[in-house]
């Protein structure tokens, strides 16, 4: 066979040119199964490792009544459930965190059975929600109740209106659980031995007096339905509260916010009055041209089992587009691999994870907040893993008001002083607001300066003064 045999089949390549050389085909190996780890997600009947629902079947068990009934408030209530599966000085470092915390405590049965109570101290979800008194740190120096500032641009009760187009509109004051590291512990829960709570019951003339507000902004196209929590609303209020901001012209979009989906996903199996109330508003907002959605907060993947899927699943076949705001928390999610789990799972069962805040200033938690370092460097190891639109940005809630920040734009970042300080040109352009690490993770240097309270104002103002020298 001759040359121009061998070759016939070959393109003719015009003079001058070169032919392209053929790529080099890299075939990936065969997956680790341990990075399908997001599909496996716990099932069975595990609440009976709780002496207190050892009998409990699942009929029961998936009823959000039972579960709402059964929540645990108080230390004794928490002790008949566990029995003897917590030991003595567990339970008495319990006593003294329950004492001291300026969260009223209230955790369902469904997140107690997916605590790790043979190492409690180290589990992500118990951390969250029952406190210890040998974690308590001192809050920082410059922490208030509401760190955010969100009385102060509230123009009537339980309205935040911050953004140009959003308002925040809190529609009640409890919720299914209560999170040791709520932002609104000023007015969520019952009082507690520290604190007198700000009230924001949901009553038909403050709720009046927030439609009216939000029907005379023009400019107001988004709001988000919170609290408290959504899931603690009726359907009769579901309804009411969604039927008249649908009505309105201004408003083009608005959102529910509930932790619920994450502590109790049994009301959404189970209470079909409320699903039924959601569904009907997503379907009229649609046919009106107008997005109705669900937000909710899982923080940790151990929190999203098949039960969580199913009332996932539910919620996707209905049309429900549900999105997920975590809180970045140390000792629960602080790691690149945590978090990372949780975002390939909560892909898997149809939930947008959609922001990662950095831990805000709340009273009593200071063992739980993580610095701002932390967080970008997470968010590095994280971007990538799978979809953007199913990757979180991670934030900052700039404290005194300044709203939500990339938590890697800041205009000063000192990381011995762990100030950090951000611009938020739409809420204030000549504002600097300040986030600060938690002072027991930064250098030695560090915490002398804040060990001195003189210090502390020239620690900030040499924190904004180097963010506007900062070169453009």
């Amino acid at each position: 066979m001759t040359d121009d045999a061998t070759h016939k089949h070959l393109p003719t390549v015009p003079a001058g040119k070169t032919r392209a050389a053929e790529p080099v085909r890299r075939v990936k190996p065969p997956v680790d199964p341990a990075t399908l780890n997001h599909r496996a997600l716990l099932g069975g009947d595990f609440w009976r490792r709780i002496p207190a629902y050892r009998d409990v079947d699942e009929a029961t068990f998936l009823d959000y009544r039972w579960q709402m009934k059964h929540s645990v408030t108080k230390v004794d209530k928490l002790l008949a459930t566990l029995q003897d599966l917590a030991s003595a000085d567990f339970i008495a470092d319990m006593r003294d965190g329950f004492r001291r915390a300026p969260m009223a405590v209230r955790v369902s049965p469904y997140m107690l059975s997916l605590i790790d109570w043979d190492e409690p101290y180290a589990d992500p979800i118990r951390r969250q929600f029952i406190p210890t008194g040998s974690e308590l740190l001192p809050d920082h120096p410059e922490l208030d109740l509401d760190s955010l500032h969100e009385q102060e641009d509230a123009p009537v009760p339980g309205l935040t209106h911050r953004y140009p187009d959003k308002a925040l509109f809190l529609a009640l004051d409890t919720c299914p659980v209560y999170c040791r590291f709520c932002t609104r512990s000023y007015a969520v829960g019952l009082d507690t031995d520290e604190y007198e709570k700000v009230s924001l019951k949901p009553t038909n003339d403050r709720w009046e007096a927030a439609f009216e507000y939000i029907a005379s902004r023009p400019e107001l196209e988004d709001i988000v339905i919170s609290g408290g929590d959504a899931y603690n609303l009726r359907s009769d209020h579901l309804k009411t509260i969604g039927e008249r901001l649908l009505s309105l012209p201004n408003i083009r979009r608005f959102r529910f916010a509930s932790k619920g989906p994450a502590v109790m996903p049994q009301k959404i199996l189970t209470d079909d009055a409320w699903v039924d109330a959601l569904t009907k508003l997503v379907e009229r907002g649609r046919a009106v041209h107008k997005e109705v959605c669900l937000h909710t907060h899982f923080n940790h993947p151990n929190e999203i089992t098949e039960i969580s899927q199913r009332a996932m699943n539910k919620l996707f076949e209905r049309g429900v587009t549900v999105r997920n705001q975590s809180v970045l928390q140390r000792g629960v999610n602080d790691s690149a691999a945590a978090m990372g789990l949780l975002v390939k799972r909560l892909s898997y069962v149809n939930v947008h994870p959609y922001y990662v805040y950095v831990h805000d200033l709340v009273k009593g938690v200071e063992n739980l907040r993580t610095t701002v370092q932390t967080a970008t460097e997470i968010e590095k190891q994280v971007r990538g893993l799978t979809a953007g639109f199913n990757t979180p940005v991670f934030v900052v809630d700039a404290p005194g008001g300044g709203g939500k920040r990339d938590a890697h734009s800041y205009d000063w970042y000192d990381r011995t002083t762990g100030v950090s300080v951000y611009r938020s040109p739409n809420v204030d352009a000549d504002a600097y607001y300040c986030y600060f690490d938690p002072i027991d993770l930064l250098p030695e240097a560090g915490r002398a300066r804040w060990a001195d309270p003189a210090q502390h104002q020239a620690i900030i103002d040499e924190a904004v003064g180097n963010a506007r020298t900062r070169p453009a």
